[in-house]
């Protein structure tokens, strides 16, 4: 019976899911454009880790409408980190010994800080929004909110990496 039921799961055509491996991918090249156009891998990360909260905010969303699985917001933000993170390690992309600032990693670096930071800015959001009536101050407040910090700290870290 389960032979059965594991046949059917697998000749039986789904929708594709694409997102996690096409992000992995666009990441990697990105990563690759980026260091092509003379872009430090900090800067990089910190675009990387904005895109990892943004898309991890978006699936814990999708998935607390679907199950009330306790530990599903953990089990999400680990995956997420790990199918970016563990490719660009194995590419050896992450872990150069000359790629390092202040004794980390610029990628790894990158993507704490822009993970961090990006997240801030989104809760940032949701609490002036909520104490303006749930109503934003203005237009696309919801995204400039979560990037203004990634645009300031790409700044910042241009001028720290010259």
């Amino acid at each position: 019976m389960f032979l059965f039921a594991l046949m059917l799961f697998v000749l039986i055509p789904a929708n594709a899911l694409a997102v996690c491996p096409a992000c992995t991918v666009a990441v990697s090249a990105g990563v690759g454009l980026s260091r092509w156009l003379g872009i430090d891998d900090t800067i990089t990360g910190l675009w990387i880790g904005g895109f990892l909260v943004s898309i991890i905010i978006w699936t814990i969303n999708w998935l607390s409408k679907k199950t009330k699985f306790k530990a599903m917001p953990a089990l999400t933000t680990f995956f997420y980190y790990a199918i970016i993170i563990f490719p660009l390690i194995t590419t050896n992309i992450i872990g150069h010994p000359e790629n390092i600032l202040w004794g980390i990693d610029k990628l790894i670096l990158g993507i704490f800080i822009g993970s961090v930071f990006f997240l801030i800015g989104s809760e940032t959001y949701k609490y002036i929004k909520m104490r303006n009536k749930n109503r934003a101050w203005f237009p696309f407040q919801k995204v400039v909110m979560p990037i203004l910090p990634l645009i300031i700290l790409t700044i910042i870290f241009y001028f720290i990496t010259r």
